[in-house]
């Protein structure tokens, strides 16, 4: 296996691509794939959408692929096409009222923050944001602020298994058991993790779990999931009534999955065929040893912030054990975001994310099997450029 796998990426080459975390990027093979499934469903568009002519078919085939992968039960899972839209079915579906509360952290992705205000204004629920502590450094910090604010109108606890501003892999275990023994459902926003960390959703035990694969699994744009735990699945409403909706909500639905799969992956003329991709994205992982690839970015990723820390005399917002593996929030010195990355950009061809956070001048640096050494030497080189930094900083 070689070192790096850029030839296999559909990537522009003259870009140095250190933004993996927002969108991915699909490798050739996988999006040979994709365009396969878009030509098929071109062909014969009646036989591919037709339930009983194969769709129903390659609908659980994908399911059942990804559910070995997270460690879920494939009646449990259905495909979406962002976290985002899964998690809307969710904050729309819970039957919240006037004074429940809504128990969050302040390192939430801000399109489900606006979901969630969205909800509480609708409701007349109240949203209690937790501010952690920084730096995370132990699992005891994180779970003893969330407890700490759980009171006995706390209905939801909505929490990023990884961060989105800050990467952090938030110790999600004890809470969430903590938020079933109270009778609080638990959602999880898990954008980042399917292909990044290794989930067993099973063991893990949430209501509500939401995920991406078209990031770090790698998968086309437009493929994600929403896992529902068993016994709450009946309190979700499809944001698209369809072909697959029952009043009876009778097992099995009218495709031969149960009521709660056929009610939300049948939604009106669509095309699938990022979700029927989720198999190959696997395969592809699978048949590239990724876990070698992901130690290896690792390493690169954890060096490079170190050697930018270093300059920059600014530490990181946690511990190594809770950085995401292959994505790290660098908190820069006081400076114009869009300025500095645009300055990345226009003058070293560098695409990363500069914004701020609560204060913080943050860069999210994402390595993936693509990036080389010569990409975070380059980095580094910029930085100290463009924000006069030195050793001595």
């Amino acid at each position: 296996m070689p070192d790096n796998l850029a030839s296999l990426f559909l990537l522009d080459p003259d870009v140095v691509f250190l933004n993996h975390g927002s969108f991915g990027a699909c490798p050739k093979p996988v999006f040979e794939a994709y365009q396969a499934w878009q030509l098929k469903l071109e062909r014969q568009p009646v036989a591919f959408l037709d339930p009983m002519r194969g769709y129903v078919a390659w609908m659980k085939e994908a399911r059942v692929s990804l559910a070995d992968e997270i460690g879920a039960d494939p009646e449990d899972i259905f495909g979406t096409v962002n976290a985002t839209f899964s998690l809307n079915i969710v904050a729309r579906s819970l039957p919240l009222e006037p004074g429940d509360e809504i128990l969050t952290t302040d390192h939430e992705y801000a399109a489900l923050e606006k979901t969630w205000n969205y909800v509480a204004r609708r409701t007349g629920a109240r949203i209690v944001t937790v501010s952690l502590p920084l730096p995370l450094s132990e699992e005891a910090a994180f779970t003893d602020a969330i407890l700490a604010a759980m009171t006995e109108r706390t209905r939801v606890l909505f929490l990023s298994h990884v961060t989105s501003p800050t990467a952090l892999v938030l110790p999600v275990e004890r809470v969430v058991a903590e938020a079933r023994a109270r009778g609080i459902w638990s959602v999880i926003d898990g954008a980042h993790t399917p292909g990044h960390i290794a989930l067993d959703l099973n063991a893990l035990g949430a209501d509500f779990y939401a995920g991406n694969c078209h990031k770090w699994l790698m998968a086309p744009k437009g493929s994600a999931f929403l896992h529902v735990r068993r016994e709450q699945q009946a309190k979700m409403s499809p944001l698209v009534i369809s072909h697959g909706w029952t009043a009876e909500r009778a097992e099995p639905g009218p495709f031969g999955n149960s009521a709660f799969v056929d009610a939300m992956e049948m939604q009106g003329t669509r095309d699938p065929s990022a979700w029927l991709t989720v198999p190959e994205a696997i395969r592809f992982r699978h048949a590239q040893g990724w876990d070698e690839v992901a130690r290896r970015c690792t390493e690169m990723m954890h060096a490079t912030a170190g050697r930018i820390t270093a300059l920059t005399g600014l530490p990181l917002f946690a511990a190594p054990d809770f950085v995401a593996p292959q994505m790290v929030a660098i908190p820069l010195p006081c400076t114009d975001p869009a300025v500095l990355q645009h300055a990345l950009m226009q003058r070293y061809g560098i695409e990363i994310p500069v914004f701020e956070w609560n204060g913080h001048t943050v860069m999210r640096l994402s390595v993936q099997g693509y990036n080389t050494e010569h990409q975070m030497d380059l980095l580094v080189t910029a930085l100290t450029d463009i924000l006069h930094l030195s050793a001595a900083a």
